[in-house]
């Protein structure tokens, strides 16, 4: 079993929410590494701060320190990835992609056809502000900023302008790290079925042939 060293290089998961992120955390937790995945209180908490420009609250936070892999809220959030490349010049990244009419067919379903999470933050990451301000003029936004609250609809309406945001930050989170250092990103899909073996290739881990991330996890791998 492997144990954190504070100096080891730290492993941002920055695919889109809904593209296997949980599973990622599932993953190096089946490895032994020490795992920040999505925790309600402490996930609205970093979320919040990013999206509020208190990025150190994060990076000098206990839970930030003692973990090595990070995955869910906020580090897909808009262009996070950047701050953390330029912050943290050895750590790791890891993009899972999967089919765009798939992932938001996914977005549908989480909610039942509603915001996902807190909406004002929703709606700056998937570019719907206007529409927020002008359905909420009389709501204080920021004092409402961490309430998981779902107060717009997602439907096949919203499909293509959601699909765009999708395939283009995608784009762009590749575009950045072939530009700056190709060999600190992982990109896999999230349908291959050797999608497992490929991530451990990535990080020297040697992933056994019958691996599934629903294995039960009283069966040592490591």
């Amino acid at each position: 079993m492997m144990f954190l060293n504070k100096n080891k290089p730290k492993i941002f998961c920055i695919s889109f929410q809904r593209t296997g992120t949980t599973s990622v955390g599932h993953f190096f937790k089946d490895f032994g590494y020490k795992v920040a995945g999505y925790d309600s209180k402490r996930s609205v908490e970093w979320s919040t701060k990013r999206f509020l420009g208190d990025l150190d609250s994060i990076f000098l936070s206990k839970d930030f320190k003692n973990n090595q892999v990070f995955e869910d809220n906020p580090w897909w959030e808009e262009d996070f990835y950047k701050i953390l490349y330029h912050k943290f010049s050895d750590a790791k990244f890891i993009l899972f992609t999967r089919d765009s009419d798939k992932w938001f067919d996914s977005m549908i379903n989480h909610s039942k056809g509603k915001t996902l999470g807190n909406t004002f933050r929703h709606s700056k990451i998937y570019k719907r502000e206007e529409e927020y301000y002008n359905s909420f003029s009389d709501k204080n936004y920021y004092k409402s900023i961490k309430e998981i609250d779902n107060l717009l609809e997602i439907n096949n309406t919203h499909r293509e302008h959601y699909k765009a945001i999708y395939n283009l930050r995608n784009k762009e989170v590749i575009d950045f790290f072939n530009f700056y250092n190709p060999n600190s990103l992982f990109v896999g899909q999230l349908e291959d079925v050797n999608k497992w073996k490929k991530l451990g290739a990535f990080f020297n881990i040697q992933v056994p042939d019958n691996y599934s991330i629903h294995a039960n996890k009283s069966n040592k791998l490591f």
